[in-house]
C-alpha cells in the first residue's frame, strides 16, 4: 500500500462512501442519538465517578442533535487506511485527545476486550448469561424484548426509568448497572439501529468497583473508526470536533464554554429538510476552506483550560494523546496514527510514512457471531499494554501546520476537492 500514493489516496469519486459525488448523496444520517430516557440519579454519582463515566453521563443529560448533512460531508472525506479526514489543506483527525477533552473519558487503562465465544459459558461459574443477567439486574426481559443477546431499549428506558425512593444499597447498584449499560450501548458503542443494548457488558457491571480501569476513551475511538462510514458510535464526539476545531462550519450563539466541551453544542437544533442540497453546499464549503480556517490546537485557549476537568491532564492520560498504539473494543482493533497529524500536538507535519495494512484486522470483525480472535488479535493487545513506549518525540513549535515539502507531496497525491469543478476555484492557487 505504501508503494502507491495513488492507492492510498484514492478519493475517486468518493465512491467507497458516499456513492458517486455527481449523483444525489447516498447516504445522510437518517436519525438522531437516541437519548436514553433514565434520569441521572444522584445515588448513580460515586458509581460513575468510579468508572470514570460520570463527565460521560452529564454529557447524556444535555439535549444534542446531529447535523445531518454537515456529518455526511465529512463522511465523504473519511479514509479508512489512515483513520483521518482527507481535506484541501491535508490530513486531520479525532484523537485521544479529543476523545478526553470533548466527552471527558479516561485514556489510560487496561483495553475493552474479552472472549465472546460460547458466551453463555463465558459468565462466572459457567452459568447460563441470562442468569447472571437476572442476577445482577434483578429482573429478566421478556423474550419479545430479546434478540440474541441484546435487549431492546425501550425494556431498559421503562423498567430502569427512575430509582425508587428509599432504594436499599443492593436496588441502587442494580439501577446503576442498567443505567451504564445504556449510557456504553447508546453513547460510545451504538450501532447503526441504535435500539439494542448487548449483555456483553455484564462482567463490566458485574464489577462496579473496577469499571474504572478501563480505558474507556481509547476503545470509543476504536469504535468510531471503524464505524465512521457506518454513521455509528459516539457521533456527539464528531459533530463536537468538527465545530471546535472548523469555526466557519459552527452554529453561531453557542459561545459558552461548559464540560465536557461537547456539552457547549447541547440544544443545537439543526434544519432537517433539503438534506441532498445542503449535503453539496457542506461539500462546497468544506473544498474552499483556507488553511487557517482549521484550528489545529482548540483546546490552548484560556477559557478551556478554566473549565477542564484536572482529572483528564494527569500524565499517565495526556502522555497517551501522543502515542502511536493499537486501538482495542473487542474484535475491533484499529491504530491511533497520530503522526499523521503532529500539528494537532504543536508539531510540524512532515510527508508521513506509509499507513499500517490493517486490511486483515478490518476483515475479521463482523464475522462468525461477534467473536473475539485471541490468536490473531493477541500482538495488538500487548502492543497497548506496552503503549507507554511508543510514544511520540517532536519538536513543538509556534505555529504548528504542515511542512513545505508535506504540502507539495499533498497536492500531487492528495484528492482535495470533491466539487464539481464549475463550482470550485482552488483557493491554493
Amino acid at each position: 500500500m505504501g508503494d502507491d500514493p495513488g492507492r492510498l489516496y484514492r478519493l475517486d469519486g468518493v465512491a467507497h462512501i458516499a456513492g458517486v459525488i455527481n449523483d444525489e448523496p447516498r447516504r445522510c444520517i437518517s436519525s438522531v442519538r437516541r437519548q436514553q430516557g433514565m434520569r441521572l440519579d444522584e445515588r448513580y454519582v460515586p458509581y460513575l465517578q468510579m468508572a470514570g463515566l460520570y463527565h460521560l453521563a452529564r454529557l447524556n443529560d444535555r439535549w444534542f442533535r446531529l447535523d445531518e448533512p454537515l456529518v455526511s460531508a465529512f463522511v465523504e472525506r473519511w479514509r479508512p487506511e489512515t483513520h483521518t479526514f482527507h481535506m484541501p489543506f491535508g490530513e486531520c483527525t479525532i484523537t485521544l485527545q479529543d476523545v478526553a477533552y470533548q466527552l471527558g473519558l479516561p485514556v489510560d487503562g487496561n483495553y475493552v476486550s474479552g472472549c465472546l465465544i460460547d458466551f453463555h459459558l463465558y459468565i462466572e461459574g459457567g452459568r447460563p448469561a441470562w442468569q447472571w443477567f437476572h442476577e445482577l439486574l434483578g429482573v429478566l426481559p421478556p423474550e419479545n424484548q430479546v434478540q440474541k443477546f441484546a435487549v431492546n431499549c425501550t425494556w431498559f428506558q421503562e423498567t430502569f426509568a427512575e430509582c425508587p425512593d428509599g432504594a436499599d444499597e443492593e436496588t441502587v447498584r442494580r439501577f446503576v448497572r442498567a443505567y451504564i449499560m445504556m449510557l456504553l450501548g447508546t453513547q460510545l458503542f451504538a450501532d447503526k439501529s441504535g435500539n439494542r443494548i448487548h449483555i456483553r457488558w455484564l462482567p463490566y457491571v458485574a464489577r462496579l468497583e473496577e469499571m474504572g480501569r478501563y480505558s474507556w476513551g481509547s476503545a470509543a475511538l476504536a469504535w468510531l473508526y471503524r464505524h465512521v462510514v457506518k454513521l455509528a458510535g459516539p457521533l456527539q464526539l464528531l459533530q463536537s470536533w468538527i465545530f471546535w476545531r472548523f469555526p466557519t462550519l459552527r452554529p453561531s450563539g453557542y459561545d459558552e464554554i461548559s464540560w465536557p466541551l461537547a456539552s457547549r453544542w447541547s440544544g443545537y437544533n439543526p434544519e432537517i429538510s433539503n438534506k441532498g442540497p445542503r449535503v453539496q453546499m457542506a461539500r462546497l464549503k468544506i473544498d474552499l476552506l483556507q488553511p487557517r480556517q482549521f484550528i489545529w490546537m482548540p483546546y490552548s485557549a484560556l477559557d478551556v483550560i478554566q473549565v477542564v476537568h484536572p482529572e483528564v491532564l494527569e500524565p499517565r492520560h495526556t502522555m497517551l494523546w501522543r502515542c502511536r498504539t493499537s486501538l482495542i473494543y473487542f474484535a475491533v482493533v484499529e491504530w491511533h496514527q497520530v503522526d499523521r497529524v503532529l500539528p494537532q500536538f504543536g508539531g510540524v507535519q512532515p510527508i508521513p510514512s506509509p499507513a499500517l495494512n490493517i486490511d486483515f484486522l478490518m476483515s475479521k470483525d463482523g464475522r462468525g457471531g461477534d467473536r473475539w480472535f485471541p490468536a490473531q488479535y493477541a500482538d495488538w493487545h500487548v502492543h497497548w499494554q506496552e503503549r507507554a513506549e511508543h510514544i511520540l518525540q517532536f519538536d513543538i513549535v509556534p505555529d504548528p501546520g504542515p511542512s513545505h515539502d508535506f504540502l507539495t507531496w499533498w497536492y500531487q497525491h492528495g484528492k482535495r476537492f470533491l466539487s464539481p469543478e464549475m463550482l470550485l476555484v482552488d483557493p491554493y492557487q
